[in-house]
């Protein structure tokens, strides 16, 4: 048996001429770039399955555009194959072809020109062919032309051949015309295996309830009601019922008209291909998630960060090296005499401040719940994905962190100016000492009268007391850059360390989490193009 042609499943977009420029295209595409996101992470059988299906279907749009295929598809005893017959308005066995009594289906064509290829495709032996516009021709079946008529074996068939054949053709048909029986229209047979998975293809379907001459007048349309009923239970609420009888005729001209329109609307085949790519959508939909796209917030990683950088003590370092860093600056720059009164008042810190050990259990928790709570806003086809890139490498992240942090430098070294103002001060301090000392000792000798004199003073006294005096503003501005020394060296290193927080948290937490939200985005793109 030859199964319809398909084009590799890598490759979801059909040729030039089956899609470009329509809005199929866009929804293949869209298709094409759901399966994309969801390869690790949806089974892969099922996505090479909706691949298949898609390009088996839209394979269709290359083939004759001038035939509509409909296929006949029915129970056992439903009265399929004589509705095939009243449809074709021949008595096959009378022309020498019969009910095959292997697997094939039976095809009758109306305009055989172009029917060749699309026949090949669908898998149909010439043996079971029957070209309308042969001898057996009447000048009134025109209106038919381009139908292509399918006759199926019974769904409910014993035969396992039977049930691949219906459903190789049935997912392919452009049109599907169920016949059903007032006593086994309610049969899970069909119900389950065909209506029920075929929500999304109403707009291709037609039900015939016949054998409706063997029901009382009086009960035919509850029992279509009934139907309709069942047909809205199972996601078909919109597919159209209508009560025939092949054998007496009843209602074969509105089954035969109703076809016809839909033959002549030129429509079927491109709500056939419409239809599979929504059915393809919603079983990626159920795979991987409907739950709408979301990223991950920039205040929810900010939040993170100073979470962990609390649990990496990052205050109390910057703390420390701003408490530190100022008394050892301000004990330089301090007039030496005054330095000497406040060293019982103030201990300078001794050793360089250093980053504590790191709370692994809070970073570990704080990391876990941005995982949880991200996990949370996609499918479940994600969501152990995102929990896994993060928890798999919490321990590798808490190394580098503890690496990263104690590699930083604090900055606790003085710089060179503090040392300058260090020595300024004691020049200034032998000046105001020397001056005062020479001047001393010139009074007692006497001889203040023969020293030189600035700004009206003696010069001992004034190199005693410009020394002083220098000394005293030199402290007090030395003291107001220490403060700013200290603030800025803390603010280097609290920028530092969270720099390392945020360099590492980005490359292990934050990257793989938008990363699988990135992917989750694309795949509920892809769909909802694929849904139209």
């Amino acid at each position: 048996m030859t199964a319809p042609q398909t084009e590799g499943t890598d490759d979801l977009v059909p040729g030039d001429l089956a899609t470009r420029g329509t809005p199929i295209a866009a929804r293949v595409d869209g298709l094409g770039a759901a399966v994309e996101a969801a390869r690790g992470r949806v089974d892969d059988v099922l996505l090479d399955d909706v691949a298949a299906a898609v390009a088996k279907s839209t394979s269709r749009l290359r083939l004759s555009a001038r035939h509509t295929v409909v296929a006949i598809a029915g129970a056992t005893g439903s009265g399929k194959s004589s509705t095939y017959n009243a449809l074709t308005g021949l008595e096959l066995s009378s022309v020498g072809i019969r009910r095959p009594t292997t697997s094939w289906a039976t095809a009758v064509v109306w305009g055989s020109q172009g029917a060749g290829e699309l026949l090949d495709w669908l898998g149909i032996p010439p043996r079971h062919q029957t070209m309308r516009d042969s001898m057996l021709d009447t000048p009134s079946e025109s209106e038919l032309d381009g139908v292509v008529l399918l006759d199926l074996p019974d769904h409910d068939s014993t035969e396992v051949a039977h049930h691949l054949e219906v459903d190789r053709l049935i997912a392919v048909a452009d049109l599907m015309v169920w016949i059903l029986d007032p006593q086994k229209y309610a049969d899970a047979a069909v119900h389950d295996r065909y209506f029920k998975p075929m929500g999304t293809h109403q707009d291709v379907m037609l039900v015939a309830l016949n054998h409706i001459d063997t029901v009382p007048v009086e009960r035919r349309q509850a029992m279509v009601d009934d139907v309709k009923r069942l047909l809205a239970e199972d996601g078909l609420p919109d597919v159209q019922v209508l009560p025939i009888s092949a054998r007496e005729g009843i209602g074969m001209a509105e089954l035969r008209a109703e076809i016809l329109r839909r033959v002549h609307d030129k429509r079927s085949t491109t709500l056939r291909v419409e239809a599979d790519i929504a059915a393809a959508a919603a079983r990626l939909e159920q795979a991987g998630g409907a739950t709408p796209a979301r990223e991950l917030p920039a205040r929810r990683v900010e939040e993170v960060e100073d979470r962990v950088a609390d649990a990496a003590g990052v205050s109390a370092v910057v703390e420390g090296i701003e408490r530190t860093v100022g008394e050892r600056a301000r004990g330089a720059a301090t007039w030496p005499p005054l330095a000497l009164l406040r060293r019982g008042d103030d201990e300078v810190p001794r050793g360089e401040p250093a980053v504590a050990p790191l709370d692994r259990a809070a970073v570990d928790t704080t990391i876990r719940a941005l995982a949880d709570e991200a996990s949370e806003g996609v499918g479940p086809a994600w969501s152990p994905r995102l929990r896994d890139a993060i928890g798999s490498r919490l321990a590798a992240t808490g190394d580098k962190l503890e690496k990263g942090l104690q590699a930083v430098d604090l900055g606790g070294r003085l710089p060179v100016w503090v040392t300058l103002v260090r020595l300024l001060h004691w020049l200034l301090l032998l000046a105001a000492v020397g001056g005062l000392v020479w001047w001393g000792v010139a009074a007692v000798q006497g001889s203040t009268g023969d020293l030189g004199k600035v700004a009206g003073l003696p010069l001992p006294a004034a190199l005693g007391l410009g020394g002083l005096v220098l000394g005293l503003l030199l402290s007090v501005i030395g003291r107001a850059l220490v403060r700013g020394l200290a603030r800025q060296r803390a603010d280097q290193a609290d920028e530092a360390l969270r720099g390392v927080v945020h360099q590492v948290l980005d490359s292990d937490v934050v990257q793989p989490l938008r990363s699988e939200l990135a992917s989750y985005t694309a795949f509920r793109r892809g769909v909802e193009a694929a849904r139209g």
